[in-house]
């Protein structure tokens, strides 16, 4: 992952934090389905999403975006994108 200085955070670092911070086990390819459909998720998991990301990128996540998404890919779409 880079510094947080830096607030790039690719696609690769972000199913490393999902699993490594959240406790989340997730793969790649998992990351543009739903969340119905991943096994797990619940809101828990996007609060603690929310304060890793804003840790690993060094900024604040708009959590209004945060809500509407409906994948982790939406969410990291969100937090690298504003």
């Amino acid at each position: 992952m880079t510094d947080s200085s830096t607030a790039v955070l690719s696609l690769d670092d972000f199913v490393s934090l999902v699993r490594d911070e959240i406790g989340l086990e997730i793969e790649p390819e998992q990351v543009a389905v739903d969340f119905d459909e991943l096994p797990d998720w619940d809101s828990l998991y996007l609060l603690k999403l929310v304060t890793a990301l804003e840790l690993a990128t060094g900024r604040k996540v708009a959590v209004g975006k945060v809500l509407e998404a409906r994948s982790l890919k939406e969410i990291h779409d969100v937090a690298v994108g504003g």
